[in-house]
């Protein structure tokens, strides 16, 4: 008989928390929900506490929820808590999470971007896990089980191309928001869509894999994979290649990080002949994306660069959502500031938070003044 695992939900009204209750709903699993957290939906948040009797809940908000939450998630009565908060915002609440020593299912990337040597630290030092709930990086994951570090040659992360992967690229400047958040296979939230049309969101994953699996930056690959059916690879020592495969479906890589490190049924089919019928792969062109290079260079340079790029992107895509700039000056905004980033390796989360303000602060002075 499974032992029924108490779980914590950071960012229950998004898109990821939603879909994690989907699956709690439909019967995948022991998972028990004792705390929901939500950021300003207040509405959306009591409509959840009213399905799940008995769960505290907490709208980040405002200030005394958030420190509530905050000591619940220090305290660690619970065995896994699913970090969906959207940006930064996430990073805090992880390390509560892992410095109680319990399960991180992270879906919140920003937190391994910004901190990723200071969360795996804490990871050792306290018994946690950070289990990936992205598809690419928890694809690796599973790849990984029971297998030595020293026997990576090379990991592949794989990518869709986003929603303007066929637009000629003399449109690019053109596009407008509604073109790059319509997504043609995954359902996500506004951000990370624009992000995956850019492909800063492989950009941030290279910095997520090296700093998750103690893989160099330069044997972390992209590979450009229209059907979004094998979600990454893994390359051994003797040429052998581990995919981790699947439709294109987020509720698989909650489902796994919420059950890690077994693996629960769950009523969605995985294999169908048609969805494999054509996989194709094809090397991502950086002069298309030039976001995609930003993520490498961050990688490699380290320190407050990760926090850098992502302050920096949070801003611009903001910006581009609103009209303020074109979608190129996304990537170009991102590429200034990072060039401006300061080598010095953050010693807490106030050094990471200051790095955050000030990239934030100098992508917004490269945005153009708007009047009227």
């Amino acid at each position: 008989m499974a032992v029924e695992r108490r779980l914590v939900l950071l960012g229950a009204t998004g898109t990821v928390g939603v879909q994690a209750l989907q699956l709690l709903d439909g019967g995948a699993g022991d998972l028990r929900v004792v705390a929901l957290a939500a950021h300003s939906r207040d509405a959306e948040l009591a409509a959840l506490a009213a399905s799940y009797p008995g769960a505290r809940t907490f709208l980040t908000s405002q200030e005394a929820d958030r420190e509530a939450l905050r000591a619940l998630l220090r305290e660690g009565d619970y065995e896994v808590c699913l970090n969906a908060v959207v940006g930064a915002a996430g990073l805090p609440y992880s390390a509560d999470v892992l410095g109680a020593g319990r399960a991180l299912a992270l879906a919140n990337k920003e937190s391994l971007v910004l901190a990723g040597g200071l969360l795996t630290g804490l990871a050792a030092q306290h018994g946690g896990a950070i289990v990936p709930v992205d598809s690419e990086h928890g694809a690796i994951h599973q790849c990984l089980r029971g297998e030595r570090r020293e026997d990576v040659r090379r990991l592949y992360l794989t990518a869709s191309g986003g929603a303007l992967r066929d637009l000629p690229d003399d449109a690019l400047a053109a596009v407008t928001p509604e073109q790059a958040l319509a997504h043609p296979n995954w359902d996500m939230g506004p951000r990370i869509t624009v992000d995956s049309a850019t492909m800063m969101n492989k950009a941030f994953e290279v910095i997520e894999a090296v700093q998750l699996f103690g893989i160099e930056a330069d044997r972390v690959s992209v590979l450009v994979h229209r059907q979004s059916v094998v979600h990454s690879l893994v390359e051994f020592l003797d040429g052998s290649v581990l995919a981790q495969t699947g439709p294109p479906d987020m509720r698989f890589a909650i489902h796994y990080a919420l059950h890690w490190p077994h693996r629960a049924a769950m009523p969605l089919a995985g294999f169908d002949p048609q969805l494999y019928a054509e996989l194709t792969f094809e090397e991502p062109d950086l002069t298309r994306y030039p976001a995609l290079q930003l993520g490498w260079e961050a990688a490699r340079r380290g320190g407050a660069a990760g926090a850098a790029l992502n302050a920096a992107d949070e801003v611009a895509v903001e910006a581009f959502l609103v009209g303020a700039i074109p979608f190129p000056a996304i990537a170009e905004t991102c590429a200034a500031v990072l060039d401006g980033t300061s080598a010095d390796t953050p010693r807490d989360l106030d050094d990471v938070f200051a790095a955050d303000r000030d990239a934030r602060a100098r992508a917004r002075a490269l945005l153009p003044v708007r009047h009227g």
